[in-house]
């Protein structure tokens, strides 16, 4: 068989996926064996994936890859979310570049089109998911607006409804004017930015006396608004404004003069205008002293006909009308630069307004508590805990209300309807709805209506409401309980998500989770950190700056990809994504590669009747290949996946082919022996083994290629065994030797040494003599019981290595090379020594960190003296 020169991944991921794929060996179904069940937390139906997608998904299928070859049952569910803000502002924009508005369309019509939108970009997405190699059961497909789980969501607010945990009202909530719909508190991101404070001059009411008042605002373009002016009970400078009306500028409105402590005396003036239908601080003061509301903003964020100026105006144009209105008027004193933090809706981008607005509600803190004590009792694990366990028991404990409808059409339509006097009527359908009501309203008229007397509620239900269900209504918890899958599969084993949807996402599953199946939905949760361009800027399409992942695929294959965005990723922590790392993942295969190709060259030179002068490389590489498997299981528990990449990449990269192979490669066309082909071929199968779930097309690929394999004799499905020994004198051994072999070779390369012999002192390690002459280019190796003079003296760790030149020495380069080391460590125990007498330092530093810190003092001693010993035998 003739290798290509370089590993080619495309025409290999496609052909091993499928076969994959043919062979069922994702699919899983409930049987004797334990359940590892991952759910992917489902993209949405708005695009492609980017880069957070990307290592989220690895991340996820280097788990089930693993546990499935390490004998779970592995059930990894795929599936999309419908995000209906999201969604619904794509497909109006689609609709509008074919010069169809919304309003132009029924609610059934623009349906249609989001669907169609959805099996487009659905299907994006898993293509996506398959061509990054991810091994979902594919035959558990979901998605938020399947028919049964649109039936689980609804059937979720019923139950929660007559519960009274779920309810309708009138509250201040945070409006996206772009998406016209209200968001929950945490759909709403706060950033700092530059804004002006207007001072503005309110008229004081006080017959033909003339006196203004000065107020700072933000936002002149309320002023319209405006049902009350307020200043602290403290402020000495207003006390004569008592019982007295300010006019409110432009609209002449009177309106009180109100006190409260809420009022900071500092800010500003001193004085603020209230306007309770724009601003939450604003609403709670007027319901407390009884002022009227007037709302002087329409949904789309225009001026409404009760601003009575500038209607139809957009509200940051309007800003600038009313200040220059203002300061025509004389009204307008000055403008400052100020500072502020304004919410912006996390899928438009628009700046959030409050409005006041009937919406429904879910009361959280019932359910809050359950779900805070599931994770400070230990019995759902975050990682890394000391980054996200405060946040998370933080929000919990001060959860507020979530408004869970929105004013969309794409959604699970809310289960409420009306009658024409306004009685509310729910139920999973609108014949129950409407029976249920006869039940508990015995009114005549109640008892008189029909089905075609009533009116569905408008508004469709919040996304993460559906979301919130989602790993147990995957296995058909909600709309089938007790059946096979979900007493089987529930609760499953791990969620890896993002850290910017725990409240969103996290919390509320485990709230769903208590409350309807009274068991977590999961047992641990990782949290995988940010993926940021270069200048530390969240990737986004909006940015443009998240690169398509099928074009990443094509240049670096798959499995390039994996390694590139996981090598660089530790638990939690964000990382800066770079296409250098995705080339060190595809020269990582290359690596494979090559290393296939020098043992596959040995397969017709194997000679069975020679047997090895020595088995130290199989010993040394066996202890080693354990030593990595034991790291490797406790980097696994930790969910460690970066460092374990880095544990295999080095085991690979370093030992297993810039060591082990070198020291066992037979000479130009001379034979190698069978225990060292056979332990080469099993040593390979291995590593292969415990690097298939972060690259699995290249390792089975190469595991295939090492030998004929039987028909099931697959990669993916063979199951890791217990490591064996480790043992710390072989391990020990090898370090030493690895330090000779680059100290002899840097020695004979400043020296310019051409031929020479190696004499060991100390203890006599005949079995790696030959690999010491192999690798060195020594003529010669032997021990010797005492150092002899006049020789280049090495020092490795304790022990002294002489090096005798053929054809003398020249000790004067030597001698220059040794001074040379001499001084550097004595410059490094100085610092050693410096940190060491620093009281502070003793006093504050754990006492591991101290302890290493004297190891190092002690090992430059150690060398200062053996150097100074070998400088002196010169």
């Amino acid at each position: 068989m003739t290798l290509s020169k370089h590993y080619t991944p495309g025409e290999v991921e496609q052909k091993w996926y499928r076969h994959w794929i043919e062979k069922k060996y994702f699919n899983s179904s409930p049987d004797e064996r334990s359940p590892y069940a991952i759910v992917i937390p489902p993209p949405n139906v708005t695009g492609v994936l980017h880069m957070g997608h990307t290592l989220n998904e690895t991340v996820q299928d280097i788990l089930i890859r693993r546990a499935r070859m390490s004998g779970f049952n592995a059930c990894w569910v795929p599936g999309s979310d419908h995000a209906s803000i999201a969604t619904e502002a794509r497909v109006v924009n689609m609709l509008k570049e074919k010069g169809i508005e919304k309003s132009q369309l029924s609610r059934e019509e623009f349906l249609k089109y989001a669907y169609e939108w959805k099996e487009k970009y659905g299907g994006i997405i898993y293509n996506q998911i398959e061509r990054l190699g991810c091994s979902v059961d594919w035959n558990r497909v979901a998605f938020t607006m399947d028919d049964s789980y649109y039936k689980a969501v609804i059937k979720v607010f019923v139950d929660l409804y007559k519960k009274g945990l779920l309810y309708r009202g009138a509250r201040m909530i945070n409006w996206d004017p772009s998406a016209k719909t209200a968001l929950s508190d945490e759909e709403v991101e706060y950033k700092d930015v530059e804004g002006k404070l207007y001072y503005v001059k309110y008229l004081i009411d006080d017959g033909d006396r003339q006196e203004y008042i000065t107020i700072a605002t933000q936002r002149p373009e309320t002023i319209m608004g405006d049902t009350g002016v307020c200043v602290n009970p403290e402020d000495e400078r207003y006390q004569h404004l008592r019982g007295k009306y300010a006019i409110v500028p432009l609209v002449h409105r009177r309106v009180p003069i109100i006190f409260d402590e809420y009022v900071d005396k500092e800010f500003g003036t001193g004085v603020l205008k209230i306007t309770p239908a724009h601003d939450i601080n604003d609403y709670n003061i007027g319901l407390k002293h009884n002022l009227p509301v007037v709302e002087t903003l329409n949904e789309d964020g225009t001026l409404s006909e009760a601003a009575e100026v500038y209607v139809g105006t957009d509200r940051f144009e309007a800003r600038k009308k009313v200040a220059a209105a203002l300061k025509a008027g004389g009204l307008l004193v000055k403008e400052e630069n100020y500072t502020t933090r304004l919410g912006f809706s996390q899928r438009t981008n628009a700046v959030v307004e409050p409005r006041i607005s009937t919406q429904w509600f879910v009361k959280m803190k019932e359910l809050a508590t359950p779900a805070l004590q599931e994770v400070l009792e230990g019995r759902i694990t975050i990682y890394p805990l000391d980054r996200f366990l405060a946040t998370y028991k933080y929000w919990l404990e001060n959860v507020k209300d979530w408004c869970i409808s929105r004013q969309l059409w794409w959604g699970q339509r809310i289960p409420a309807w009306y009658d024409a006097a306004g009685n509310l009527f729910v139920g999973e359908s609108v014949e129950q709805a409407l029976a249920d009501g006869k039940k508990s309203l015995p009114d005549e008229k109640i008892q008189k209506l029909t089905t075609k007397d009533l009116r569905q509620d408008e508004d469709v239900l919040d996304t993460w409401f559906s979301s919130w269900l989602w790993p147990m209504e995957v296995f058909k918890g909600i709309t089938n309980p007790g059946n096979a899958d979900i007493k089987y599969y529930y609760p499953t084993t791990v969620l890896v998500t993002g850290q910017d949807i725990i409240f969103f996402w996290v919390a509320r599953m485990i709230m769903a989770g208590m409350h309807y199946m009274h068991k977590k939905p999961f047992t641990d949760v990782y949290f995988t950190g940010m993926v940021r361009d270069k200048q530390g800027r969240k990737m986004s399409k909006s940015l443009g700056n998240s690169p398509d992942l099928l074009d990443l695929i094509d240049k670096y294959g798959a499995d390039g990809v994996r390694f590139g965005i996981l090598i660089s990723s530790p638990a939690g922590n964000d990382l800066l994504f770079d296409e250098t790392s995705l080339e060190q993942g595809r020269n990582f295969n290359n690596k494979l590669w090559n290393a296939l190709k020098l043992v596959k060259s040995w397969e017709t030179k194997v000679d069975g009747s020679q047997a090895p002068s020595h088995s130290f490389a199989i010993d040394w590489f066996e202890s080693r290949l354990n030593q990595s498997v034991i790291e490797l299981n406790r980097l696994f528990e930790n969910y460690k996946l970066s460092e374990a990449l880095k544990t295999i990449y080095s085991l690979v990269w370093d030992d297993f082919c810039s060591w082990y192979l070198e020291w066992i490669k037979p000479g130009m066309d001379l034979p190698i022996s069978k225990l060292y082909y056979d332990k080469t071929i099993f040593f390979f199968e291995k590593l292969l083994q415990i690097l298939h779930p972060f690259m699995p097309f290249i390792s089975e690929e190469i595991y295939h290629l090492l030998k004929e394999r039987q028909s099931g004799d697959d990669l993916c499905i063979s199951q890791f065994e217990n490591p064996g020994e480790a043992v710390p004198q072989i391990l020990h051994q090898g370090e030493f030797l690895k330090a000779l072999i680059t100290e002899i070779r840097n020695t004979r390369a400043k020296l310019g040494l051409q031929s020479f012999n190696v004499h060991l002192t100390g203890q006599n390690q005949e079995g790696l003599y030959d690999i010491i002459r192999k690798n060195t280019k020594a003529t010669h190796v032997s021990f010797t019981a005492q150092p002899r003079e006049g020789l280049i003296s090495l020092v490795i760790g304790e022990q002294k290595v002489m090096i005798e030149p053929e054809g003398g020495v020249d000790n004067s380069a030597h001698k220059d090379e040794l001074l040379k080391e001499i001084e550097y460590h004595r410059g490094f125990l100085v610092s050693v020594d410096k940190k060491l007498s620093n009281e502070k330092f003793i006093r504050n530093a754990k006492p591991e960190v101290i302890a290493l810190e004297q190891k190092k003092k002690a090992d430059a001693e150690a060398k200062i003296k053996a150097l100074e010993e070998s400088l002196t035998m010169l």
